[in-house]
């Protein structure tokens, strides 16, 4: 086997593991992953909107069986979500693939700062979610999810790790409850940008078929841990994890890699 095909198979199971714990796809690392390991910008994306799929949907089935998935809740996002990560899947065609990654180094920089945060944060883990959906907070959730559509399709990210943050501080939601509900969406936000870059010709069916077994695995696995326990000390030493990656892909950006 390739070795830059079995490293990517062995990241990407790891990613899985530890991202499916918190109720997102693990697309903040497997785009840059990817990317690092030498595959192109927009393959690197594609796969890893295929592999936050997969993710996903394999975390999903655990919430789902301890009644972790607000299905009501998640109907709000699914419309804005599936168009806005049509849109930006498709995009990607137009738009300078150095931009996105200059776009991801952003992303990762405020999604490591995100998670670290959440180390000194106050969660409510045993609450009801009091959410109504009135008008205004339908509206607030739509724009919001098409939003987030268009980051996922642009960056190859489910979007979980800035949906579980709304779900908790704006709805409300227990923080489990949301990873699960967050789960959820992002598999309609994964399978919409799918579409969107096949539409562009942008998919490597060899590299997804190879790691598609080891992300569901390691989403199976994260996702059990979930429902039995919940530590912040991952979350910041992903953060942490993140920061490096951000630096790395500036160094390679830069040609220094």
């Amino acid at each position: 086997m390739d070795l830059t095909l079995l490293a990517a198979i062995i990241s990407v199971l790891l990613i899985s593991l530890v991202f499916s714990m918190f109720g997102q796809g693990g697309g903040s690392l497997y785009t840059p992953v990817l990317f690092l390991l030498g595959y192109a910008t927009l393959v690197s994306i594609s796969t890893s909107l295929v592999l936050n799929l997969v993710t996903a949907f394999s975390a999903t089935l655990i919430y789902y069986r301890n009644k972790m998935v607000d299905l009501k809740l998640s109907l709000a996002f699914i419309p804005g979500i599936c168009i806005g990560a049509l849109i930006g899947g498709a995009s990607t065609k137009y738009v300078d693939s150095t931009l996105l990654m200059w776009l991801f180094v952003v992303f990762l920089i405020g999604a490591g700062g995100r998670m670290v945060y959440t180390y000194w944060e106050k969660t409510r883990e045993n609450e009801s979610c009091p959410l109504k959906l009135t008008n205004p907070m339908f509206a607030l959730i739509t724009v919001f999810s098409f939003g987030v559509g268009i980051m996922s399709g642009l960056l190859g990210v489910g979007g979980g790790i800035v949906i579980v943050p709304f779900l908790i501080f704006l709805c409300k939601h227990p923080t489990k409850g949301a990873a699960g509900t967050a789960a959820f969406v992002v598999i309609f936000s994964s399978i919409f940008g799918v579409i969107g870059h096949s539409a562009v010709g942008r998919l490597d069916t060899g590299l997804i078929l190879a790691t598609v077994v080891a992300v569901f695995t390691g989403a199976q696995i994260g996702a059990r841990y979930m429902v039995k326990a919940k530590s912040d000390m991952i979350k910041v030493g992903f953060g942490l994890i993140m920061w490096l990656f951000a630096v790395q892909l500036v160094l390679k950006l830069l040609g220094y890699l």
